[in-house]
């Protein structure tokens, strides 16, 4: 395909929580006219539109929803189901279509759903990168011009994320890691069409060969080992990872940043984090970022609750309300707190990913079973610990601390976790390396 604008390519992603967009977000500079959000883009027919909505809603709705006592976990379970990612092992052909799959292409049959979308990009058939296997597949089905790109999100996916016939599709997978690739056979994707890139991460946050990166881990260590156990067990491993950049000097308070997702959850378990290390806060040893994300709600509750607990004095201080009124600019905010963080506490989103940074990773209660498969992966390569008991935050935080573990799992998550996502995207996409026609480019990881 020749096109007159080689450096541009069509970046689609939806507005489904925040993984799809935050996996969008790092391509923007060579998103043409912007990054296109397929449920919401200016002049979307009402049909598809109806469509976009009941879906989303219906997932908005039952994340929520499980936080009901009683019976909010047995509904949320009947839900999961449905995009429940079956056991890797013992390993089969995993290819047989499911139920979720006749869906989505009876609306692509009965009610052209996508097809708008397809022929307006259609016209000007620059490369197709997607963050969401429905709009790839939507791009597929109405006959898209150049090439289709899908990235995947997690650590693992459900088979919905492959087309019906995989033997006979041209969608080109780009697989956050290993795993997920292998994954991808299993379903039938041909390995042609399966390319270990790695996720997306912003490059404010890498920066070139890494730079920005480095310099940011090399300040992070002695936050997350003061006493300096794992430092001094390791220091030639360190310096020969992070060189000049490896400081042992304090230079802020530990900060942890705390992300709750895009439908509100476990915003409770920010609250209690912040109760719990309220003296450390107070005494300036400790900074706690609340993530609300977009989620107006949430920031006002968490307003709400520090001033029960007496922080209020703390906001702008000791404590930041992160949020932002639209996903780019709540992003590039997450993104430069990050670069001043030390420890994500998260549930295991794609946010998993970002342990890439050198950011040790708490883990709260996975919410789904993509959630599940990322906790795995996490524990799995060092780089992420299930939370204790949030109410003793205070207690054992400051054990892990003394202890080098969190130290030891930031350079577990820089080491294991790949970091060139971005850059390796864009080299396949504009044909940057010499063997991309035969994708057996071998890239950075």
């Amino acid at each position: 395909m020749t096109s007159k604008l080689p450096q541009k390519a069509w970046v689609v992603t939806v507005d489904m929580g925040y993984g799809h967009q935050r996996a969008a977000y790092p391509l923007k500079n060579i998103a043409y006219k912007g990054i296109i959000t397929a449920n919401t883009y200016v002049g979307i027919p009402e049909k598809d539109k109806f469509i976009w909505e009941n879906s989303r809603g219906f997932y908005e709705f039952v994340s929520r929803f499980k936080m009901v006592p009683l019976i909010g976990d047995r509904v949320f379970s009947l839900y999961d189901k449905l995009q429940a990612i079956p056991n890797f092992y013992p390993k089969r052909d995993l290819s047989t279509s499911n139920l979720q799959l006749k869906q989505i292409y009876k609306f692509f049959e009965e009610g052209d759903w996508g097809k708008h979308l397809i022929s307006k990009l259609a016209k000007t058939p620059l490369p197709f990168i997607t963050t969401f296997f429905v709009t790839a597949m939507m791009a597929e089905y109405f006959d898209y011009p150049g090439e289709i790109y899908c990235i995947l999100c997690d650590a693992d996916i459900s088979r919905a994320w492959v087309p019906p016939k995989p033997q006979d599709s041209r969608i080109i997978y780009f697989a956050s890691n290993r795993r997920v690739a292998d994954r991808l056979k299993l379903y039938g994707v041909t390995e042609d069409r399966i390319i270990l890139t790695g996720f997306p991460l912003p490059q404010e946050n890498v920066g070139v060969n890494l730079k920005i990166l480095k310099a940011d881990l090399g300040k992070r260590l002695i936050n997350l080992d003061p006493g300096r156990v794992y430092i001094n067990q390791f220091k030639p491993s360190i310096h020969s990872h992070l060189g000049s950049n490896f400081k042992l000097h304090k230079s802020r308070p530990l900060t942890i940043t705390f992300a709750v997702g895009g439908a509100g959850a476990q915003r409770e378990l920010g609250v209690e984090v912040a109760f719990s290390i309220k003296k450390y806060i107070l005494d300036g040893k400790m900074r706690l970022n609340l993530v609300a994300g977009t989620n107006q709600q949430v920031a006002e509750y968490f307003k709400e609750e520090l001033k029960k607990l007496k922080l209020s004095r703390e906001l702008g201080k000791g404590i930041n309300i992160i949020f932002e009124s639209n996903k780019h600019q709540y992003f590039k905010t997450f993104n430069k707190a990050l670069r001043e963080s030390d420890i994500l506490w998260t549930k295991p989103s794609e946010l998993c990913f970002y342990c890439a940074l050198g950011l040790p990773i708490i883990m709260a209660p996975p919410v789904g079973s993509q959630e599940k498969f990322n906790q795995k992966w996490l524990q799995l390569i060092g780089a992420g610990i299930d939370q204790d008991d949030p109410k003793y935050t205070g207690e054992w935080l400051c054990d892990w601390l003394h202890s080098g573990w969190l130290a030891e799992a930031a350079m577990a998550g820089f080491i294991e976790a790949p970091k060139y996502g971005t850059y390796n995207i864009e080299k396949i996409v504009f044909g940057k390396t010499k063997e991309t026609k035969k994708f057996k480019t071998v890239l950075q990881y």
